[in-house]
Order: C-alpha cells, then structure tokens, then sequence
C-alpha cells in the first residue's frame, strides 16, 4: 500500500506541476494582455490559481516521498494536495487524474495502519 500511494502521489504531482505551469502562465498572460481574458475568459480569482499553481504539485510529491516512511502524514499531505487542486482548479479532463491519483495515493497510505515495517503510525 505505501509503495502504491509512493508512486500514485509522484506521478500526480508530477501531473499536477503540467497543469500548474499552464495555470500560471495563463495568469500572467492575462494580466498582460487583457484581450487574452476577454477571448478565452478571465481570471477570478488569480492568487487562487497561482497558490494552487505552486502548492498543489509541490505537497502531492513530498506526501507520495513521505508515504513509505510517514504514511499518515504523507497521506494527509496527498489529500490536501487533491482538495487543493479541485478547489483552484475544479474537475475537468485535465485534472481528474491527477486529482484522482493523489486522491487515491491518499487513501492507501492512512490505510496502511499495519506497515511493513514494526511500527505502527497509530
């Protein structure tokens, strides 16, 4: 189960960093070129997208590093980081998988209460 959430939440933050380029970008395209806003939709809320842009990716990585050996802050790391991206970003064709993948990264890593090592994280 830690090696799936390890690898579900690097991948999803690996995602999630795609998308957070492409989200800070856009802000910024916007702020300089008001047109783009108007043709392709504004921005309502751009330190929203900017935090989400950096944060997002850069909690989905350390939580799926942190799953083998602190599986329950790894995994809490891993659903902040999913709630994140669905609060800034919503759910669309670009960001279900990797809010799935962190989403279920998350999920397998507090449910690893008996893990391969001795101790427990209970």
């Amino acid at each position: 189960m830690r090696n799936a959430a390890l690898m579900l939440g690097i991948i999803g933050g690996l995602v999630a960093m795609i998308i957070g380029f492409f989200g800070y970008g856009y802000t910024e395209v916007v702020r300089n070129y008001a047109e783009v806003g108007d043709l392709f939709g504004p921005v309502d809320d751009e330190q929203l997208i900017r935090i989400t842009s950096f944060l997002a990716p850069l909690l989905a990585i350390a939580g799926g590093a942190m799953a083998k050996v602190r599986a329950l802050w790894g995994g809490l790391l891993l659903l902040v980081s999913a709630a994140l991206m669905y609060h800034g970003f919503g759910f669309n064709v670009f960001t279900m998988f990797p809010i799935g993948f962190c989403l279920v990264g998350g999920l397998l890593a507090l449910a690893a209460g008996k893990p391969d090592e001795p101790k427990s994280h209970f």
